[in-house]
């Protein structure tokens, strides 16, 4: 009964989801303020029906319903509570219900909170939220029902896949799909533009808490499902360039340029044209990593699916919502002049220079995921882009982007001159070089990580230094600098956070081009010398988990004989999946990681890798640095919404004005 219930809500959520689509658009171009008004109960009545869905489908699963062919294949009656919640989303048909979820949640926000927004531009958004919504409400109906029943029911469930029972795959996808579907309101502001033919300094306000805060649930999202294949998956690497996780970089990239593209259009009514179509894209990419996940089309470890008619269905909605705004972008464009004028020196033209480098690095993640893909459908020939590629064509675009986030944030705006700016840098520069000098004489003479301790060494001290540029420090008093830095707005902290936590990642990033590894087969009471330990294999003993057994060894780490840390890496088998799973264990200190994994055993002796990972941890530390530099932004109230707070008038000036 609960599994039909949550049908009919999906079907009640598609007829509102129309509705909402259709009565505020047609109010909005006949003026008419009662349809206008009608997107806002709409919006919530479609949140509402699809939360009731969601809600019914973690029953099923919570209860282990067998007759619902989703918890048959996703769920079994043995697996901790924790796992059979996220089983919910841990699957295609779940995942697509949770991401419908998420976009009737933003939907749900702009009618709650976009009070200040004029009646014509909120009706329009929650109009193109809507059809968006019911295209994708239309494709759960009619290809990935999660509620479709199974006749008989099975005596149990199949289980999860092993590999995400993880706690980390608890919270990996919903952020990843609040950055993914948040674009889709980026994306609603920019058509609902594009159909007024207006975009001023308002629409570049309203829009901008939107990107930023899809930005950072992306970072977040980002930064947790490379964290979770590290340690899960046993590879020790932190990013291997997989087709689905380049699928997630993309709009990462594309967002961030949006969010500062939009800063001019809010300062300087300058790159409208461009702030829009970045909007445009950043949605497309969003869509695109929905397509290459669920099609089939491109083999990885993260696909949620191998069915091509779910694939041709996604991407027939890619055509049509991306398609359609592309040719309103080709006639409406032309009519959005800039006003805004400013020269290339200053700290527009460092944004725009932003821009440029994030939409080609962008440009050249594209083309190296998907060139492969038409290779093989145009001509038949197989071709395997892999980190070589990557790494040689990023690198260089990526040296003057980082130049250009230290330079941009201490230029004024409108026109600037370099050689100021430069000599306040003074400090960074001085820092970047002996970065560059240590890092080079003690990682044995390698460039390439010597240049990335300087790149970020530069990062992160220029961040400072805007904030420090800002409170006046040096050229006050220390107490008028403190009381600076206490009126400065959240804004200014969060930005130089978000770019110190962005150093951050590439300090860690350096730190793992050092990375070493070995590699042994032992018995136990047998060791091997690596990265100056002694890594010892005591025993190997089996061990029984709630769903699973295992293999674990313990690993003694020695350093001139004294233990610096007992590890227990090991190998689960999981009975109902007919899986092994890697369990690699990893000893985490701000220097790095100790990172051990189990291999096979064979005639008494056991394949153990070691690694030494210098400062990998500063990898996912940055993410989060620069996710919590987002958040501390968007608590600006300036940034949130189009006005200022209302100051309450002082009582006597009321009783004057009586």
């Amino acid at each position: 009964m609960i599994a039909e219930l949550g049908h009919f809500a999906i079907a009640l959520a598609l007829a509102l989801a129309i509705a909402q689509g259709l009565l505020p658009l047609i109010g909005a171009q006949r003026a008419r303020a009662g349809l206008m008004a009608s997107g806002g109960p709409l919006a919530a009545g479609h949140l509402l029906a699809v939360a009731a869905a969601f809600l019914a489908l973690v029953w099923c699963f919570v209860v282990n319903d067998t007759s619902v062919s989703g918890v048959v294949a996703n769920s079994h009656s043995d697996k901790p509570l924790l796992y059979k919640i996220t089983g919910v989303w841990g699957n295609h048909e779940g995942s697509m219900l949770l991401w419908v979820l998420i976009l009737a949640l933003c939907g749900g926000a702009v009618a709650a909170f976009g009070r200040d927004l004029p009646a014509a531009l909120k009706a329009r958004v929650l109009a193109i939220l809507g059809w968006i919504a019911a295209g994708f409400l239309a494709f759960v109906l009619a290809t990935s029902n999660p509620f479709t029943r199974v006749w008989p029911p099975a005596a149990d469930g199949q289980g999860l896949n092993p590999i995400l029972q993880d706690p980390a795959l608890a919270f990996h996808p919903p952020l990843l799909y609040l950055g993914y579907v948040g674009y889709a309101v980026t994306f609603a502001f920019a058509v609902a533009a594009l159909i007024e033919g207006r975009v001023d300094a308002a629409w570049g306000r309203w829009v901008r808490p939107w990107a930023l805060g899809a930005w950072c649930f992306l970072t977040l999202g980002i930064a947790l499902g490379s964290w979770w294949a590290y340690y899960e998956l046993g590879w020790g690497g932190y990013w291997f360039w997989d087709p689905v996780e380049n699928s997630s970089l993309l709009p990462w990239l594309v967002g961030a340029a949006l969010l500062h593209s939009a800063i001019v259009v809010e300062k300087r009514e300058a790159l409208k044209v461009w702030t829009v179509l970045l909007a445009l894209l950043a949605f497309g990419f969003s869509l695109l990593g929905t397509f290459l996940v669920r099609s089939g089309v491109l083999n990885s470890v993260h696909a949620f699916a191998s069915d091509p008619s779910r694939g041709t269905f996604i991407l027939i909605l890619l055509g049509l919502y991306v398609g359609g705004a592309f040719a309103l972008f080709a006639f409406r464009a032309p009519s959005m002049a800039p006003t805004g004028l400013f020269q290339a020196i200053s700290r527009e033209g460092a944004l725009v220079l932003n821009n440029l480098l994030l939409c080609s690095i962008a440009a050249v993640v594209f083309t190296g995921t998907l060139w492969p893909m038409f290779a093989d459908l145009l001509w038949n020939h197989k071709l395997s882009v892999g980190a070589p590629f990557f790494n040689s064509t990023v690198f260089p675009l990526a040296v003057p982007l980082i130049l250009g986030m230290a330079l941009g944030p201490l230029m004024p705006w409108k026109r600037a001159t370099l050689a100021p700016v430069l000599r306040r840098l003074w400090i960074a520069t001085g820092a970047a070089g002996l970065a560059l000098i240590l890092a080079y004489a003690f990682s044995g003479q390698q460039i390439l990580p010597a240049l990335g301790f300087m790149a970020a060494i530069w990062l992160i001290v220029a961040a400072g230094t805007d904030i420090a540029d800002r409170i006046g420090l040096g050229r006050t008093t220390p107490r008028n600098a403190l009381n600076r830095a206490k009126g400065l707005p959240r804004a200014a902290w969060g930005a130089a956070m978000a770019h110190a936590g962005f150093g951050v990642t590439i300090l860690g990033i350096a730190g793992m081009g050092l990375a070493t590894d070995n590699i042994a087969a032992l018995k136990p009471g047998e060791s091997l010398r690596h990265a100056g330990y002694e890594w010892r294999l005591d025993s190997i003993r089996d061990v029984l988990g709630p769903n699973f057994s295992a293999r674990q060894a313990t690993v003694t780490v020695l350093r001139d004989g004294k233990v610096v840390t007992i590890m227990y890496p090991a190998r689960r088998f999981f009975p109902l999946a007919r899986q092994t799973t890697t369990e690699a264990a990893i000893t985490t200190s701000m220097g790095g990681d100790l990172y051990a994994v189990l291999g096979e055993e064979q005639d008494g002796r056991a394949v153990l890798r070691v690694h030494d990972n210098p400062l990998a941890p500063w990898i996912w530390l940055g993410g989060a640095i620069m996710a919590l530099g987002g958040g501390i932004s968007l608590s600006d109230r300036r940034i949130r919404i189009a006005a200022p707070a209302a100051k309450k008038a002082p009582r006597g000036a009321k009783q004057q004005a009586a």
